[in-house]
């Protein structure tokens, strides 16, 4: 096999969405890998990869935590060339030759929010994001974001030139409505009827307003943990009742699509410059979407949801859950079919070539 394409498994004490984006890249990787290529593996000491298909996988010395601070610092060592492509910002970014020796190192960003806003974050990330960026800008061949919207951003924000390419994420691998739904919507203590809500806690009082306008049942998704009371105050200020708000931390797989799959609709209230994992979700399972508008919304839902400005945010819930709701869906089940990772995967071998 005379080329190998050597993926980052940063699966270890990294965010879920990131690590279920980096599976489902490796897994499209694999299937899509062109005659004469194969895919390796590059892990942190303490993960464990079991992937089928990986031609190699290569353990370093360092676990995780220690290997962002070395790679932070620019210490590669052990590591090795070719051509290696992270689903994250963890990566050997250092000088390397693509004419002569033909390495190559991209990197990916799914949100800007250590830039955009920093205060959502801890100041260790913030740190650690910003560094690795600083690194990417000497030395990565490629740095990928997901939307046209983040990459006009990133544009502003670093030199990066021609470098910066737009290939999306997808939902994970399978993911679908379980066969058990109903149990699992039981076992998270879901009411009959309801919407889901997905944003920061800076914009989720605009959906808890529109649901107790449209005078349904509310159900966030992704809480952090310890911020529960605090979120429960901001919809009864917003008009709902208490018994009314239902707040859930972040679900397995299984237990999300049940969620997002009874629900009536999924409300998107925050314009942050960051890929939105939900409403692919919500798409991929023919969820209404009703969004805030915002360029990363308008590049991902495009035609299949509702992308309205905050004040039309109720008219448009209302719409979504009566005459409109039926459209939605085929729209957004419609518009499901523009995400898939074995086609991500395909932009990623074609960046390779072409670098």
């Amino acid at each position: 096999m005379s080329v190998q394409l050597r993926v980052v498994f940063d699966q270890v004490g990294v965010d879920a969405d990131l690590a279920r984006a980096g599976l489902g890249l490796a897994e499209g990787l694999i299937r899509t890998a062109p005659r004469g290529c194969g895919v390796s593996a590059i892990a942190p000491n303490g993960t464990e990869v079991t992937m089928p298909g990986l031609h190699e996988i290569r353990t370093l010395p360092l676990a995780r935590r220690e290997l962002a601070g070395a790679w932070q610092m620019g210490i590669a060592a052990g590591v090795g060339g070719g051509l290696i492509h992270s689903p994250t910002l963890l990566a050997p970014l250092v000088r390397h030759d693509r004419v002569h020796d033909h390495d190559q190192t991209t990197v990916t960003l799914w949100d800007l929010c250590a830039w955009e806003s920093p205060d959502a974050l801890s100041k260790a990330s913030v740190v650690w994001q910003r560094s690795m960026l600083k690194r990417a800008v000497k030395h990565a061949d490629a740095v990928i974001v997901p939307s046209h919207a983040m990459a006009e951003r990133l544009d502003e924000m670093a030199p990066l030139g021609d470098r910066i390419r737009v290939i999306a994420g997808a939902a994970p691998i399978g993911f679908r409505v379980p066969d058990d739904a109903a149990a699992l919507r039981d076992g998270v203590q879901l009411p009959r009827d309801y919407v889901v809500l997905t944003g920061d806690a800076g914009s989720l009082e605009q959906g808890f307003r529109a649901a107790a306008r449209a005078g349904t049942d509310a159900v966030v998704v992704d809480a952090e943990e310890g911020t529960e009371p605090a979120l429960a105050d901001q919809a009864v200020a917003a008009g709902m009742s208490q018994g009314h708000v239902h707040i859930r931390g972040v679900l397995d797989d299984a237990s999300r699509a049940a969620t997002l799959a009874g629900a009536r609709a999924i409300v998107a209230s925050s314009p942050a410059m960051r890929w939105p994992w939900r409403l692919i979700e919500a798409m991929e399972l023919g969820v209404p979407i009703v969004a805030v508008e915002s360029g990363v919304h308008r590049d991902v839902v495009a035609d299949g949801g509702a992308v309205v400005t905050a004040d039309e945010l109720t008219d448009a819930l209302v719409d979504a859950l009566g005459s409109g709701r039926e459209r939605l869906r085929v729209l957004g089940s419609d518009r499901a079919r523009a995400f898939s990772w074995p086609s991500s995967a395909e932009r990623v071998w074609a960046l390779h070539a072409e670098l």
